[in-house]
């Protein structure tokens, strides 16, 4: 299974950064743990910082896609998709920290399916969105609840620095059985998630139609489609873990807002 990971040569760079940075780099993570560099030069994991696994303009998510989840947080079932963004700056990798805000008192995981655009579109038909995909990989959309039903709408609550943590990798459409993707979610090793995409109330080709109605999609933004039900709240110091079956795993620890 191809691995396209982005990653940094030195350890101070931002985790934020964009490909532009002079030191970010994108190669693809062999089994033996080598990265093999877009150029042919070959490095090892355990030398560089991993970063997210893409740099996207935009982060367009799916609220409630499946019905489930709605209803376990009180909800309707949606007749049309929900959309919501989360910031760039929101991304985080790998590995690394989710920061717990000290403005927020209840903060949940979300493991979800990410699809990664790998074509620029704009008013696509249902039938016309695998075309556009480049392939697949994992998030965690960090979510402080008690400040989303708050506020009433979700820019503060779902946008928090750290609060989008994306890979380790992203692969390819062609390599993958989306059909059998599960997701599932484990808060210091205790199964909290364990949903399939064949519950989703929106299937991805619906919602790239949806969304493009309207926006234009860029190669590399990535589009978060939804959590299966069972998201519960993180502490500090717990170690958050989001598998997608047949993808791979996302892993992060809690820490707190220095």
């Amino acid at each position: 299974m191809t691995k396209y990971i982005r990653f940094a040569m030195e350890p101070g760079v931002p985790v934020t950064s964009p490909d532009t940075h002079p030191s970010v780099r994108r190669g693809l993570l062999e089994e033996d743990g080598r990265i093999r560099m877009m150029n042919g030069e070959v490095t090892a994991l355990n030398r560089v910082k991993l970063l997210p696994c893409v740099s996207p303009s935009k982060i367009v998510c799916v609220g409630r896609n499946y019905a489930d989840h709605a209803k376990e947080l009180g909800n309707a079932v949606p007749a049309e998709p929900i959309l919501f963004f989360k910031p760039p700056s929101s991304l985080t990798a790998h590995g690394a920290a989710v920061v717990y805000p000290a403005m927020s008192e209840l903060v949940s995981f979300e493991g979800e399916v990410g699809v990664v655009i790998g074509a620029r579109c704009r008013n696509l038909k249902a039938a016309e969105a695998e075309a556009v995909i480049a392939g697949y990989t994992v998030v965690n959309d960090v979510t402080a609840r008690d400040i989303q039903k708050r506020d009433g709408q979700w820019t503060r609550g779902k946008g928090f620095d750290t609060f989008c943590p994306v890979g380790p990798w992203w692969t390819p459409k062609e390599e993958v059985d989306f059909a059998s993707f599960r997701v599932r979610t484990t808060v210091n090793g205790e199964l909290k998630q364990d949903g399939t995409v064949g519950d989703m109330l929106f299937p991805v080709a619906a919602i790239l139609e949806y969304v493009t109605a309207f926006m234009t999609l860029e190669p590399g933004d990535l589009i978060a489609t939804g959590t299966p039900p069972g998201v519960g709240p993180l502490a500090v110091g717990d170690t958050v873990a989001v598998e997608v079956t047949g993808l791979g795993t996302l892993e992060n620890m809690v820490v707190a807002q220095k």
